[in-house]
């Protein structure tokens, strides 16, 4: 779809970058759109832990694996019902502001970078008026099941295929599936940028919005 906009829009050559489900969809793009698309950039490269590593941890990639394992068994409640059982979900999702910006800042809670002096809050990285906005997106549209439903038609079943147009990752050490980068080279065949970020969640548009453009920009100037 987002290949076809560009066309639409009259756009032959492009990049494309993406966090979060954007993620997702921008690898998708750098399957789909090699005609097009110069290159794509991530947050959360989507890949699998190469078992030939097993045997040989990174501190890094050993943190990358206990925190996939606390998502899978402590965080990961909210994909499961969405998955699953979306539409129950979105009665209530509908039905109560409350409920719905619940929902919402819980997830900005878990995954902003966001602890200072001993208090994790996602006010110490994003203003109330941002997070107020990104629920009310929700709220006025009443798009809490239909949001839901991208987890239903699309999560249990994500394409690990290769992509081997030029790639950028940039790993913030909050975000929710942090790959190391010989991990990243088994599925990125043009690995063109790659940065180990200090600080910065899984919203790092949000949170660390002119280190995001900074890498954005490194990584698609060799492509001019």
């Amino acid at each position: 779809m987002w290949g076809e906009l560009m066309a639409r829009l009259g756009y032959s050559r492009y990049v494309a970058q993406g966090g979060d489900w954007g993620s997702m969809i921008t690898q998708s793009i750098g399957q789909t759109e090699t005609q097009h698309c110069a290159g794509i950039h991530v947050t959360m490269p989507i890949v699998s832990p190469d078992p030939e590593t097993m045997n040989d941890l990174t501190a890094q990639e050993q943190a990358a694996l206990e925190s996939m394992t606390f998502y899978a068994q402590w965080d990961s409640g909210y994909s499961k019902q969405q998955s699953t059982r979306p539409q129950t979900l979105g009665y209530g999702l509908a039905d109560s502001p409350v409920g719905q910006m619940a929902w919402i800042m819980e997830k900005f809670q878990a995954w902003t970078d966001c602890e200072e002096n001993g208090v994790k809050h996602p006010e110490n990285v994003i203003n109330r008026d941002e997070l107020l906005d990104n629920v009310m997106i929700y709220w006025l549209n009443n798009a809490g099941a239909s949001s839901a439903r991208l987890y239903w038609e699309s999560f249990n079943n994500p394409s690990m295929e290769p992509i081997t147009i030029p790639t950028g990752c940039s790993i913030f050490p909050h975000e929710i599936f942090r790959s190391s980068r010989r991990w990243a080279e088994q599925r990125f065949h043009q690995l063109i940028h790659w940065n180990e970020l200090p600080k910065g969640g899984h919203f790092a548009a949000l949170e660390q919005p002119a280190t995001l453009i900074d890498e954005v920009r490194n990584c698609f100037r060799s492509l001019r």
